[in-house]
């Protein structure tokens, strides 16, 4: 499996970062082994001072997949979830300067919560989801997937043209604002409307 990653894909997450407004979406690839494991806590890695959050709503791929046209590509999840996308941003804005690749700073090991999956039936618009992080029980992300520049549907669609889709592939759909620093101690806890769909203990 392969986690697929857009990045910029809320505006105001954009714009808290300085960075430009992409005109096509932005992918990288997670490995399978930065999957951070269930009841495992996140351990800062000892190459960064500067690890953020990112909370992102997920998508299960069900279904072989290739070149999928956007009004077809309802039919290849039934699963939705949330998930952190791990940054070190530190080491990220250090690659980003000298036009490298930022595997180093997002694909870690442990660098990918993927917490709990529910039928994608259990809402009457995946384009008009709520969710949120909570750390130390105090609210510091909050999105709605209506302010994606790119909804699901039209990921899949793009996402499909360069890679084949797999069953068991997960796509992370990019965060809101709020991304910030965390430190050791700390509890992260993601929700979808009132669902809670992780917690996980920062080392």
């Amino acid at each position: 499996m392969k986690l697929i990653c857009i990045g910029r894909n809320y505006t105001d997450h954009i714009k808290e970062l300085a960075n430009e407004k992409p005109t096509d979406p932005v992918i990288f690839i997670k490995p399978d082994t930065s999957i951070l494991l269930k009841k495992q806590p996140f351990f800062i890695p000892d190459f960064s001072t500067d690890i953020h959050h990112e909370v992102e709503i997920l998508v299960k791929i069900n279904r072989v997949g290739k070149y999928i046209d956007k009004k077809f590509a309802h039919k290849y999840y039934n699963e939705i979830g949330l998930g952190i996308d791990f940054t070190a941003r530190d080491l990220q804005t250090k690659l980003k300067e000298k036009g490298l690749p930022w595997e180093k700073a997002k694909a870690f090991d442990g660098s990918a919560v993927i917490g709990k999956w529910v039928s994608k039936d259990n809402y009457s618009d995946i384009d008009n989801l709520d969710f949120c992080l909570e750390k130390n029980n105090s609210i510091v992300q909050q999105g709605n997937t209506s302010f994606m520049l790119w909804k699901i549907n039209e990921i899949i669609e793009y996402v499909s043209k360069y890679f084949t889709l797999k069953i068991g592939d997960v796509i992370f759909t990019g965060t809101p604002a709020g991304v910030g620093v965390v430190k050791s101690d700390d509890i992260l806890t993601g929700y979808i409307d009132d669902q809670q769909f992780f917690s996980i203990k920062v080392k």
